[in-house]
């Protein structure tokens, strides 16, 4: 560890704190994993951490790339496995992380989503400390709608479960061994021995060990076998008897699989095993397996004398899912969040496409209706119920109306087209088929402007929604409620000022003023100053950060910082002026919230008071009064949220607050929570972050 101590004669009025090199490397695997993530367009900066191992990285990859949700589980205290088995259940819509904070992780989750999945009651059977194995056991019995209620006790372990489980599963009296002071051994004797229709009363009984059930069950088969098998023919112990009544045998096992719809036979090979269909069919029949009996295969198994071998003999027909509903949409919906990337690592603003435009009458989505399932028969003849598919929720938003036929979705008017989270959003776009200039006026529009040529020349827009420009930007005033995009970029004299309640983004910017909420997006920025609650974004190994003050409140990733010429770049990053604004707007507005749920709050107080009391409030008072005031607390809620989201983003530990990929030239200033170092000499690849209240230095990996 390294400290810089270049600069010894700098004033304590200039607060400068010395950078410390941290030699901190990724493993060639963490560096594969961003680098794969950068390929594909995806936001790093969730993962490159090196408390993540790249088994971990990948699981957070794979959910980014997939668009889950994928921060639920970015965790480094969570296994691979964990992960992976959450990022299974996203893709369904089911959310584990209950179960984690229960204690439950990797096998565990994996059963438990299973059951999900099937729709299966497994919370109602879920205990702390129980292991995946048992889950297993719970899971299977409920999928095949045993009596799990005989193996439910906290007191059984997975091994006992599974005895009770399989005997069960053959419609035995498990109740005869179903107590748990029978360790799984002992249950698995009487099991074998209610199986073969033996009595086991003789050693079903806790005195007994399991070796001992062993050699009692086994002797009980032997007297069974060497009884006469007619009162004829004289008994052994008074007659002699023949070689072939000393060879013959009659040992086979019928085992029911999937859920119920297939049974097997397999004859082992035994000296003096003599096994034939009368002997197939009579057990079939003394286990109730009457439906889909394969003749012909019994017929080959024992005229074929298919030794050691499982032979399917029975087979039901599964019951069938019903399809889900799903939405058929006519218009795009896939339309590009991430521009195309270029040779160079850049980033393809050009060329491309930033939404969809419909026209009134339109047709949007048709919505196909979920299908009834198949039922199926199980080899017992009975029925399985088949489940019907799941209908989806109607699409919600606005600027469109549903057809008569209640599943066609048309354009109520003409405007951009938007679809996320389930809402569809058809707002107004006014598309400028020129250049705008101080001569074409200023433009306020009430939604999204879309320019297909430059703005020059004094051009004013002010828009609610989005401002897509096609070719360039010079002198102008860009006010939007969503997000910038100028394709070609932006250039002018300090005179050009943007202003966003969400991204910015274009192919350049040269001495532009930019306010945004959201990320401002270049492939290179020169003399511009910038202010944004969220992160600049500089792509490309040409890409440049120059000149001018950048003030970016979650971060700065650039590949090169300033030039040869040591022109001074101010970078200032995490809790600093704008952080501060933010916060004091979140508290106003906490303020006013709370002023205007006070006198909620008491006049349901006085509702409350009055009907106890026995007068009459109308009910529809009522309900507005409490609606009232829940809609505050979740706004309330909603604040205290952003506040803390804000708060989280620009903590103290934040891993790269700056991220430099190529090289950071002498005489750039960075300010991190408002702790300031200048660059005395140039460095290659580095990250610049907090430690004990000093900017240090941390190399990249190549």
């Amino acid at each position: 560890m390294v400290v810089y101590m270049d600069n010894l004669n700098l004033t304590k009025q200039q607060e400068l704190h010395f950078p410390i090199t941290e030699n901190q490397e990724y493993y060639k695997a963490q560096s594969q994993e961003i680098k794969l993530g950068i390929e594909q367009g995806l936001n790093v900066s969730l993962y490159s951490n090196p408390g993540f191992s790249w088994l971990q990285m990948e699981q957070i990859r794979l959910g980014l790339k997939d668009k889950i949700a994928a921060s639920i589980y970015a965790n480094p205290e969570y296994s691979y496995e964990t992960m992976r088995q959450i990022r299974l259940a996203l893709y369904c819509n089911y959310n584990l992380i209950p179960y984690v904070k229960k204690g439950f992780v990797d096998d565990d989750l994996n059963e438990i989503r299973l059951a999900l999945i099937d729709r299966l009651p497994i919370d109602d059977y879920l205990w702390d400390g129980m292991c995946a194995p048992q889950i297993h056991e719970i899971r299977i019995g409920l999928y095949e709608q045993l009596d799990i209620s005989f193996y439910t006790d906290e007191r059984y372990n997975w091994m006992q479960m599974k005895e009770i489980r399989l005997g069960l599963e053959k419609k035995l009296d498990v109740s005869i061994y179903s107590n748990y002071l029978f360790n799984s051994a002992q249950m698995h004797e009487i099991r074998l021995g209610l199986e073969a229709g033996l009595d086991t009363a003789p050693y079903c009984s806790l005195v007994y060990s399991a070796t001992d059930m062993k050699e009692k069950r086994l002797a009980i088969i032997d007297l069974k076998n060497t009884q006469p098998k007619d009162k004829n023919i004289p008994n052994k112990n008074n007659s002699k008897t023949s070689i072939f009544d000393n060879l013959s045998n009659c040992s086979f096992v019928i085992t029911v699989e999937d859920n119920g719809t297939k049974a097997y036979a397999c004859i082992p090979y035994i000296s003096g095993n003599m096994v034939s269909k009368e002997d197939i069919y009579k057990d079939l029949e003394r286990r109730g397996i009457v439906y889909g009996i394969k003749h012909d295969a019994i017929e080959m198994l024992i005229s074929k004398k298919r030794m050691n071998e499982k032979i399917l003999i029975a087979e039901g027909i599964p019951a069938k899912k019903g399809n889900d509903g799903w939405y058929e949409f006519l218009v795009r919906i896939d339309m590009p969040r991430i521009p195309a990337p270029l040779p160079d690592g850049g980033v393809d603003y050009a060329n491309i496409e930033a939404f969809e435009i419909v026209e009134q009458g339109d047709k949007l989505a048709v919505y196909h209706p979920a299908e009834n399932g198949t039922s199926g028969t199980n080899i017992y003849g009975e029925t399985i119920h088949a489940e019907n598919g799941t209908e989806k929720k109607p699409l919600r938003g606005t600027g469109f109306t549903i057809a008569p036929d209640g599943v066609t979705y048309i354009a109520k008017t003409s405007g951009k087209f938007d679809y996320a989270g389930g809402r569809i959003i058809i707002s107004n776009m006014l598309i400028v088929r020129e250049d705008v200039t101080a001569v074409t006026g200023k433009l306020n529009v009430d939604g999204s402007v879309y320019v297909i040529g430059s703005i020059s020349s004094g051009g004013y827009i002010n828009a609610t929604g989005d401002i897509i420009i096609e070719h360039n930007v010079e002198t102008a005033h860009l006010i939007a409620g969503g997000n910038i995009m100028i394709k070609k970029g932006s250039c002018s004299k300090n005179d050009c000022f943007i202003e966003a309640g969400g991204e910015v983004s274009g192919s350049f910017f040269e001495a532009a003023n930019i306010n945004a909420r959201g990320n401002v997006q270049a492939n290179y920025i020169m003399n511009s100053n910038i202010n944004t609650l969220g992160k600049v974004i500089v792509s490309g190994s040409k890409g440049l950060l120059l000149g001018g003050r950048i003030c970016a409140v979650k971060g700065i990733d650039t590949f090169n910082l300033g030039n040869k010429l040591h022109i001074k770049t101010y970078l200032n990053v995490g809790r600093n002026y704008l952080y501060e604004r933010e916060q004091e707007r979140f508290a106003s507005e906490r303020e006013n919230i709370l002023s205007e749920l006070d006198p909620l709050e008491n006049l349901a107080k006085k509702i409350i008071n009055m009907c106890s009391a026995g007068k009459d409030v109308p009910v529809d008072t009522q309900k507005r009064v409490f609606a009232a005031i829940e809609v505050k607390k979740q706004q309330l809620a909603d604040l205290d949220a952003e506040s803390a989201k804000l708060a989280n983003a620009t903590d103290p530990s934040m891993k790269e607050p700056v991220r430099i990929k190529g090289r950071a030239y002498e005489g750039s200033v960075i300010t991190i929570n408002n702790v300031t170092y200048t660059l005395t000499t140039d460095v290659k690849r580095m990250v610049f972050r907090l430690k004990n209240k000093q900017i240090v230095m941390a190399t990249l990996s190549l």
